[in-house]
């Protein structure tokens, strides 16, 4: 059953950082000062550890990381 998650991570989104979020997933990236808010659907835990290990290799510090019922109307498509 897939889940929406919101990552919250250090620093500003990269074009480097949406092209490779957009390649594992349905995102949408918002920068929310001094930090990037990425919204995505999660499809298991597999998807979500795959997903946590490229923030961590992209160098990414994550400050938080929560289950949400949905991304912001607003916000911009990762891609």
């Amino acid at each position: 059953m897939s889940e929406n998650y919101e990552f919250r991570v250090h620093g500003r989104c990269s074009p480097l950082l949406r092209e490779a979020v957009a390649e594992f997933s349905d995102v949408h990236v918002e920068p929310a000062p001094p930090e990037t808010l990425i919204y995505g659907t999660i499809a298991d835990q597999a998807h979500l550890h795959g997903l946590l290990m490229l923030l961590e290799d992209l160098g990414l510090r994550i400050v938080s990381l929560h289950r949400v019922p949905g991304p912001p109307e607003n916000s911009d498509r990762g891609d």
